[in-house]
């Protein structure tokens, strides 16, 4: 009985935010100048494009799939290298949906300091795999079928757009919510506080290495955190799991191995793992 009161109460939580915040999100997509932060991503400015890229990646959030037809047309619109890692990084992981229901569930403090980290992270990265001469390890290819999207201010427009992404999103977080109830009603407070929420070290790197073949979406990750944190798990490990889990993974590896070379797609993953990892263990300093 606790496992279903468990289910619904987070269920029902997670279904007026998500719908809520979905809306508003492409609503304000809508008076959003692609034009104008496409000018910027060609400039020469480096941190002014990296900036721009975030911004990109922060309002048009992709899961780690879905990113790689936008990071194929910006390579063909010859869209410096190190700005485009920056995106490639950046738009899993820096969805403000999910951001607005970790502050909502993990508090207003773990959403600041995710966003800062990973976008910080995602520009340091990226422009570091160009500094190391990445931009030869991209392949020649070409993606049929993708069209940018042109968005206009409608509110017809802003809740076709808040249906399409509960069909494809909606389903992970109710998934989430129902594994989060089961972990809440079955599994032990002490096993999991006693395990994982220690400041052992290493539960960051393992958290960061064990995300990615897990495949778990940004989306259900965040009702899972909720219930692993409310059983005892340290917040470091779950934030380094997270971000692994969301950045990369088994199939986007097998799209990214299409267009990069065998040592790009490894700094890639080297790069994802980083960034969890380092992510984790300043958290553990907050």
């Amino acid at each position: 009985m606790d496992i279903i009161q468990s289910f619904l109460s987070i269920s029902l939580e997670l279904t007026i935010l998500f719908v809520a915040i979905s809306f508003l999100i492409h609503l304000i997509q809508g008076v959003i100048p692609y034009d104008k932060l496409n000018q910027y991503l060609k400039g020469k400015n480096v941190l002014a494009g990296s900036v721009m890229a975030l911004v990109i990646a922060f309002v048009t959030p992709f899961c780690s799939c879905s990113t790689i037809p936008v990071v194929v047309n910006l390579l063909h619109k010859q869209i410096r290298f190190g700005i485009v890692m920056v995106f490639l990084f950046a738009s899993p992981v820096l969805d403000p949906t999910i951001i607005t229901l970790m502050a909502a569930l993990l508090g207003m403090k773990v959403a600041l300091a995710y966003t800062v980290m990973t976008s910080v992270l995602s520009m340091v990265i990226g422009l570091t795999l160009e500094k190391m001469g990445f931009a030869k390890s991209v392949k020649t290819v070409v993606v049929s079928g993708y069209k940018e999207k042109q968005t206009t201010f409608s509110l017809k427009a802003a809740l076709q757009e808040t249906l399409v992404l509960m069909k494809s999103v909606y389903p992970f977080l109710i998934i989430g919510a129902a594994i989060g109830s089961m972990i809440h009603g079955l599994v032990p407070t002490v096993w999991i506080s006693s395990v994982f929420g220690g400041n052992q070290w290493w539960l960051v790197p393992i958290a960061a290495i064990i995300g990615i073949p897990l495949y778990i979406r940004l989306s259900a990750m965040i009702p899972l955190s909720h219930i692993f944190v409310l059983k005892g798990m340290a917040i470091a490990p779950v934030m380094a799991l997270m971000i692994s889990s969301a950045g990369a993974s088994l199939p986007e590896l097998t799209l990214l191995n299409s267009i990069f070379k065998k040592r790009l797609v490894i700094a890639f993953v080297i790069s994802v793992i980083s960034m969890s990892t380092i992510s984790g263990f300043l958290f553990y300093m907050m």
